[in-house]
């Protein structure tokens, strides 16, 4: 009664379970999800087949066809249920491998009150793994490639190989080509299998690049990606630090604790900062893995305390690009990058406010923050109530009204603060400028110290004791120094190799 599901298996009848068989040799008419399947033309005689493949020609989406065939089953079920008579719904392969209208239909039955009876058959995988050679349970991740073909970034472990079934034509090849590009290399070798278990099986190795190119692709066609040589994931860094801090682990790892990370933590974050400076790619993708050490090595402290893991942290800062980005997953309609700050910002003030007693704009200010760089936050936060200069000629007069106070200050302990004031009123300026004031200070560092050890080059080059050198002679090495740095640089202020014989 109501309605047998009956897996196909992947090839022709050969492949049909001896149950399978005997439930369809019973049947006076089955429904078939699709007849571009081999086993159709194999089934015992006599019997009526209805399929939906007309609903593949009128739908816009894969989504749409698999809702409108669900819910066709269900209601030829519960007409059958009714009449004291069985639906049988035939799909390839396995019913519960990658039939998603078969999920949607045991989802759905049991409240409806609809017995549904799931007949088994061979899936894909076993002739896909028999074409491979490869052992299932050697760590494989399963996806349907449709799945895969809708993300910007594959939720796939690198570490481990994958198998993504129902490539279907080379359009969603293509699809699913630029989201794995996004994890693998362009030319990572990897497998099509085509039609495994029929008699028309080919197995077919390019690179990844290649995979949309091959003119095989059809909807049996599925994809095997070999894991990288190396591995790279975040849950193998992970597990790198764990047994780092694990009673047979590094003893120098072993007694670290969160705040004996601190200063490390803190000259990592400033050698990334520098990489980027440079625009030095090779030492940025060096300095940014010491900072993942970091990361993940507070992580693991926190789990051997049991405050939280990994996808604690993880999961909440997914949860608040979600929920800060209202014009992506909500909406709200924006008109431009300028726009989404404020929105971006209103909500973190929202969220920082929440409970508390001291409902203050400046409450999302971090304390941590470099002097400079908190000044200017400061400023951006105060600024949302309307506390600012009108335009900046005021900014300006500010300026020159705290060097004034510091030429009549009467103490130090007073002079250090008329300093202070003006280090803040220049912060505002920048401010006013649109320029990062802890970018800017940070380059003008790095240029003055490109010059300096310029000046020190030509000064050991022609045997000249710096010391000894008087202003006007040093000025002069300083301005030759800015011309040969300047020359050293690129178009994007990137440092050349130094030409030959500049000394």
């Amino acid at each position: 009664m109501g309605i047998t599901i009956v897996g196909l298996g992947p090839g022709d009848g050969s492949q049909l379970t001896r149950e399978a068989w005997q439930v369809l040799s019973q049947a006076g008419k089955i429904v078939v999800r699709t007849t571009r399947h081999p086993a159709v033309a194999d089934l015992p005689s006599g019997i009526e087949i209805l399929s939906f493949d007309h609903i593949y020609e009128a739908a816009a989406s894969f989504e749409e066809v698999y809702e409108t065939i669900s819910s066709a089953v269900l209601e030829m079920g519960r007409l059958a249920e009714a009449d004291g008579s069985v639906v049988i719904y035939a799909v390839p392969g396995h019913p519960l491998v990658g039939e998603s209208t078969v999920t949607t239909i045991l989802n759905r039955a049991k409240p409806l009150g609809l017995k549904v009876r799931v007949v088994d058959g061979m899936s894909f995988l076993e002739p896909t793994l028999t074409a491979l050679a490869y052992d299932a349970f050697d760590s494989l991740q399963l996806f349907d490639g449709l799945e895969i073909a809708s993300y910007h970034h594959p939720p796939l472990n690198s570490d481990q190989p994958a198998l993504l079934a129902q490539l279907y034509d080379r359009l969603v090849a293509g699809e699913v080509k630029m989201a794995l590009m996004n994890l693998y290399p362009d030319n990572h070798g990897v497998v099509l299998v085509h039609g495994a278990g029929t008699a028309g099986q080919t197995v077919e190795r390019v690179p990844l690049y290649a995979i949309d190119r091959s003119h095989r692709i059809n909807h049996l066609t599925s994809l095997f990606i070999p894991p990288l040589p190396k591995a790279g994931s975040l849950s193998a860094l992970a597990e790198t630090v764990a047994y780092l801090r694990s009673p047979d682990g590094c003893p120098w790892d072993q007694e670290q604790d969160s705040r004996s990370l601190r200063a490390g933590f803190l000259e990592e974050a400033s050698e990334v900062l520098q990489a980027i400076d440079d625009q030095d790619m090779d030492a940025l993708r060096e300095e940014m893995g010491d900072l993942f050490y970091h990361l993940v090595m507070q992580v693991q402290i926190a789990v051997e305390q049991d405050e939280f893991r990994l996808n604690d942290v993880i999961g909440g800062i997914i949860s608040k690009l979600i929920r800060r980005h209202p014009h992506m997953w909500g909406e709200v309609n924006v008109a431009d990058s300028a726009e989404v700050v404020r929105n971006w910002e209103a909500i973190k003030d929202q969220e920082n406010n929440e409970g508390a007693k001291d409902e203050s704009v400046l409450n999302s200010v971090p304390l941590a923050l470099p002097a400079l760089a908190r000044a200017q936050k400061i400023q951006q936060r105060v600024v949302r109530v309307g506390f600012d200069w009108p335009d900046i000629q005021g900014v300006e007069a500010k300026i020159r009204e705290e060097l004034d106070e510091i030429r009549s200050a009467n103490s130090p302990l007073e002079r250090e603060r008329e300093l202070g004031d003006l280090l803040f009123a220049l912060v505002n300026w920048v401010r006013w400028q649109d320029v990062d004031a802890e970018g800017a200070l940070r380059e003008a560092n790095n240029r003055f110290e490109r010059r300096f050890r310029h000046v020190e080059r030509l000064a050991t080059a022609r045997e000249i004791d710096l010391i000894a050198l008087p202003i006007e002679d040093l000025e002069s090495l300083w301005q030759e120094a800015k011309l040969a740095v300047a020359s050293d640089l690129d178009g994007a202020g990137r440092l050349n190799d130094p030409p030959e014989g500049v000394l």
